[in-house]
């Protein structure tokens, strides 16, 4: 191993047994021995990266993909099958929330335990003592059983110890998840201090804005496999934009699902001659039908789902029942938390009102996405005069936006900035 490098990791493999149907008694085991069957799951599979002291490296990825066990297999709770890990240095670890807390001793003793496990001599942990239970603003209730502790208060007495032991390596997993948003603030900085003073941290986190803000770099693990490792900036997009892709292929079946039941109750209604739901889904005099409503992207493909700032357009086709003269058309779009974003008609955009003689189509489009990210409804009606509606169809379609962004609100809104210092 060379001397510049913390952690090595060479071709690693790791693998857990699960049962189907495991008795939890010897009895049973014996009586019911054919029900012991099992399946090897594969965790990680020839996992091979090396990480230079001084280094802070994120570990990314989905739920199940390896991450944990990483860390776990690092700090020698667990141990490969296969291959080979070496680490230079003295290791110390936040896997799980108060782990090796004995909940019957006070915060005091138990700081004496998990530093000594740290490796602490009695007198370095008296010397460390005073800044553990200060950082851990926990002074009050320090002589207390932890088991009176809530799990943040946990979570303050673990990191507090962790970062007070002059580790080489410091290995963290989602515990800045738990506790207050003033604390998460004082770990992320104090993480960065012991980054500067030259200590190797390895976190794993699904939160992308903590991992850049203390890592130089990420390995982003997939189906226990490295799909990617180099700067944290760039992995990260990749991760975010996989997941993006992911997410985006669920909500094209969901809604695609959901339509297609809608649309068999609608047709259900087109043969009885009546309207569906219980009367705010769909309403008016129906002279004239709404068919069809669809969201077509920058391609003119139908589509469920849209990226910010992307070309589209809402199109729904109109058929003729009886005369209905003269009409007007309009759309809504609605938060899916019911905020109304946007709405408008025909009228209000100053055309001229319509007349369909057998059949028709609407189309609305849009030069860009400007709504933020999220889920959105939209709403479709034909018209007549100014208040009275032939076919007012609620939710008729259902989209998602997708986007990375860091401004927040419904729509974005065009500007630019003119500052004099």
């Amino acid at each position: 191993m060379s001397g510049s490098f913390a952690v090595e990791v060479k071709d690693v493999n790791k693998t857990f047994k699960v049962y189907h149907d495991k008795g939890h008694m010897l009895k049973e085991r014996v009586i019911h021995w054919k029900r012991n069957k099992y399946e090897k799951k594969v965790v990680l599979e020839n996992i091979s990266f090396c990480i230079q002291k001084g280094e802070a490296v994120g570990l990314i990825g989905k739920n199940g993909c390896g991450k944990s066990t990483t860390l776990k297999l690092l700090t020698g709770i667990m141990y490969p099958d296969s291959g080979s890990i070496r680490l230079n240095g003295r290791v110390s670890s936040l896997l799980e929330l108060g782990a090796g807390f004995h909940p019957d001793l006070s915060g005091r003793e138990n700081i004496y335990i998990n530093a000594s496990i740290f490796g602490l001599s009695r007198k370095e942990i008296d010397q460390r003592a005073g800044d553990i239970i200060r950082f851990s603003e926990l002074s009050d209730f320090i002589d207390n059983p932890v088991r009176t502790y809530s799990s943040g208060m946990y979570m303050k007495l673990a990191f507090s110890i962790a970062i007070n032991v002059d580790a080489d390596i410091l290995l963290v997993d989602e515990i800045l998840a738990v506790g207050d948003v003033n604390f998460q603030a004082k770990c992320l900085n104090k993480m960065k201090e012991i980054k500067g003073m030259g200590t190797t941290i390895i976190i794993v986190s699904h939160s992308m804005e903590q991992i850049e803000s203390i890592c130089d770099r990420s390995i982003w693990l997939q189906n226990g496999r490295i799909a990617a490792d180099g700067l944290s900036k760039t992995v990260d997009d990749q991760y975010l934009s996989y997941m993006n892709q992911v997410r985006r292929e669920s909500v094209e079946e969901q809604i695609s699902e959901m339509e297609k039941s809608q649309q068999i109750e609608q047709n259900l209604d087109e043969n009885t001659k009546e309207w569906s739901g219980d009367g705010n889904v769909r309403f008016g005099s129906r002279e004239l039908s709404i068919k069809n409503v669809r969201c077509l992207n920058s391609k003119g493909e139908p589509v469920n789902t849209l990226d910010f700032g992307e070309k589209f357009s809402i199109q729904f086709d109109v058929e003729k029942r009886k005369p209905a003269g003269r009409v007007w058309f309009g759309l809504t779009i609605i938060r899916n938390d019911g905020a109304v974003c946007y709405g408008t008609n025909t009228i209000a955009d100053d055309l001229a009102q319509f007349c369909i003689s057998e059949a028709g189509a609407v189309c609305m489009a849009f030069d860009q996405v400007q709504l933020m990210p999220g889920g959105y409804y939209i709403d479709v009606c034909i018209g007549r005069n100014f208040n009275e509606f032939i076919d007012y169809w609620q939710s008729a379609k259902t989209i998602e936006i997708f986007g990375k962004r860091k401004d927040i609100g419904i729509v974005k809104m065009e500007h630019h900035w003119i500052v004099e210092a």
